[in-house]
């Protein structure tokens, strides 16, 4: 007897339809997930008793087994910040104070009675018996009232490389890393397996080697403590090499906005330089430029900004006397004395003349007798005075004398003062006349301002710098507004005693009127060698070390205290490359501009080829 088949109903039928759909994209997801894993996986894994293989990628797991008695706050740091391929994997097992506080007596009762048996024997005393004892009680009383709490505490580490040799000193690193701090590691013998397990983000301690440790010793172990130096505002910098993020910053937000960069020729100081200047003008910087080399024309062009060129031949004109129009009641009272000062410093660099040593460098002839200079302060205040400029701050708006009327007051003076005019008068009519011997016609009211000194003679250019530094002072407290004035090849003006004064004085003084001085050099040895230098050094919040000479780096090793490493990569840094200090922190970090901006700032003839 033949049975009917059953009819199914529309509703089954929608249903089977809907499964075997289900079915089809099960399928379908399950051949993807595999074709992922394909492609993600390596191609075999080799385990040996002391390294493992994972495609081409060697691989040790270490265990940490022994701690000194204390333990400070970020001993794991210089792991973490290593320059090499390592996973860090941490186990902490919280135990019950309890179970902690019974094993503690236990502990010392029997520690104790060991000191006693010792004590009847007659034994010398054991300084680590007793230690042992005391660490214990005072346990024992932080974790009775909660201060404290007890912990299993378990650290691996996997280091990774290309080949064995680059396995075994990175091991040695690391080893030697923790035994400077006597914290022991072991190789995980004949558990490379487990070890790896281990360190992968599997939460699965299968090498199950732990220490006890409590409270305040884990947190010290905090493993977040990669230098960072980003910031919610500011610019970018460059690329933070430890840890791949931003070094985003705002140098006004130091206790001083000044900044000193030291490098040998070509290791990229003046386009890192310039890529600041041109990133801070689109935040609103105004920037000043003292340019030795003409290497700033094409960025000043480029943004619409003042390139001011002086020569002997050209119309531009700097006077020294001028008086800054101060707003600040305080300043304007002491505008002339300062500017009086100024003036000291300056006619003590052009009088004294500037002979060559046997060397080729130039230096400062012997400086004015204590006559000469009481004379000049006379002749200096009588030249304002005929000019109806005094101390009252209401008499600074008429026109200033010029170092043609100091001429003449000198001229017609008792004492040296004559002899002292002919040692001028190479300024007023002889061979550098003009160009700082007239009222000045220089107009500096652009977001980015360059004064060029390439084109002048090398005995000229220690005073120019000087006189521009003087002008853009003030300007500067004229109107307080954020700038960053650099400096470029400041050496040049640390070669002489009273421009490296007035340099200092800036580095000092910058911060009262919002300006951050940026001050460049490549002859590191000199430069630091002097005890202005220093100085200047310890007034700038901010330090760009890129790469060195060999020399170099042992002088700033002891200024900077340079780990080894840090030494060592300070000499091999590739160009572009180097350590960024901001403050107490500092980092490595990579220099980086968009095609955009190298094309603006490059200083390489064969990229300027390509532009």
């Amino acid at each position: 007897m033949s049975k009917k088949k059953k009819q199914l109903t529309p509703a089954e039928i929608a249903a089977q339809a809907e499964a075997a759909e289900m079915a089809e994209i099960q399928k379908i997801f399950e051949q993807g997930t595999n074709t992922l894993r394909d492609l993600i996986s390596p191609s075999a894994i080799e385990i040996h008793s002391d390294y493992f293989r994972l495609g081409t990628k060697y691989g040790r797991t270490l265990y940490v087994y022994g701690y000194p008695r204390t333990l400070y706050t970020g001993w794991l740091s210089p792991i973490i910040n290593m320059d090499e391929v390592i996973d860090v994997s941490m186990y902490i097992y919280p135990v019950e104070s309890a179970v902690v506080m019974k094993n503690l007596r236990t502990k010392v009762t029997q520690l104790e009675a060991s000191l006693n048996l010792n004590a009847e024997k007659g034994k010398v005393r054991d300084p680590e018996l007793e230690a042992a004892i005391t660490d214990a009680e005072e346990l024992r009383d932080k974790l009775q009232v909660g201060a404290e709490r007890f912990f299993r505490f378990g650290l691996y580490i996997s280091l990774w490389a290309d080949s064995l040799d680059e396995l075994k000193f990175v091991q040695q690193k690391v080893e030697t890393i923790f035994g400077q701090q006597m914290v022991f590691s072991k190789v995980a013998s004949s558990q490379q397996e487990q070890g790896l397990n281990s360190v992968m983000p599997q939460c699965m301690d299968q090498l199950q080697i732990r220490r006890n440790m409590n409270t305040g010793a884990i947190s010290t172990s905090f493993p977040f403590t990669s230098a960072d130096l980003t910031q919610d505002k500011g610019i970018l910098y460059g690329i933070n090499m430890h840890n791949n993020g931003l070094v985003i910053f705002d140098r006004f937000s130091l206790e001083n906005a000044n900044m000193v960069v030291f490098a040998k020729s070509g290791a990229g100081k003046s386009f890192t330089v310039k890529l600041e200047a041109l990133r801070s003008m689109m935040v609103g910087s105004e920037i000043l430029i003292i340019d030795p080399e003409n290497e700033y024309q094409r960025l000043c062009d480029a943004v619409g900004g003042a390139y001011i060129r002086l020569s002997l031949n050209s119309d531009v004109r700097i006077n020294p006397f001028d008086l800054p129009k101060v707003v600040d009641s305080e300043d304007a009272n002491d505008a002339l004395r300062a500017n009086l000062v100024t003036l000291h410093g300056l006619f003590r660099l052009m009088l004294g003349g500037v002979s060559q040593s046997a060397s080729g460098g130039a230096q400062a002839a012997p400086v004015l007798t204590a006559n000469e200079e009481a004379d000049l302060d006379q002749a200096l205040i009588d030249t304002y005075a005929r000019a109806g400029i005094t101390s009252d701050p209401l008499t600074h708006q008429s026109t200033p004398p010029t170092i043609m009327n100091l001429y003449d007051t000198l001229l017609h003076m008792e004492g040296t003062g004559p002899a002292l005019a002919q040692r001028l008068r190479k300024y007023t009519s002889g061979t550098f006349a003009g160009i700082f011997s007239q009222q000045s016609n220089v107009d500096i009211n652009n977001q980015m301002v360059v004064f060029n000194i390439r084109d002048l003679e090398d005995e000229l250019r220690p005073v120019a710098m000087y006189i521009v530094l003087s002008h853009i002072w003030n300007i500067v407290r004229a109107q307080k507004k954020k700038r960053i004035l650099i400096v470029d090849e400041a050496w040049q003006l640390m070669q002489y005693e009273d421009s490296a004064n007035f340099l200092f004085s800036l580095a000092k003084r910058a911060r009262k009127y919002y300006l951050g001085l940026t001050t460049i050099t490549q002859d590191v040895e000199d430069f630091m060698g002097q005890k202005l230098g220093r100085a200047i050094v310890a007034n700038s919040s901010m330090q760009l070390l890129l790469k060195q000479s060999s020399s170099a780096v042992d002088v700033l090793s002891d200024v900077f205290k340079l780990t080894e490493e840090e030494k060592r990569r300070l000499a091999n840094f590739p160009v572009g490359q180097g350590l960024f200090f901001a403050g107490p922190n500092h980092v490595h970090i990579q220099i980086i501009a968009s095609e955009t901006e190298e094309g603006l700032i490059t200083t390489n003839p064969a990229d300027k080829s390509k532009v």
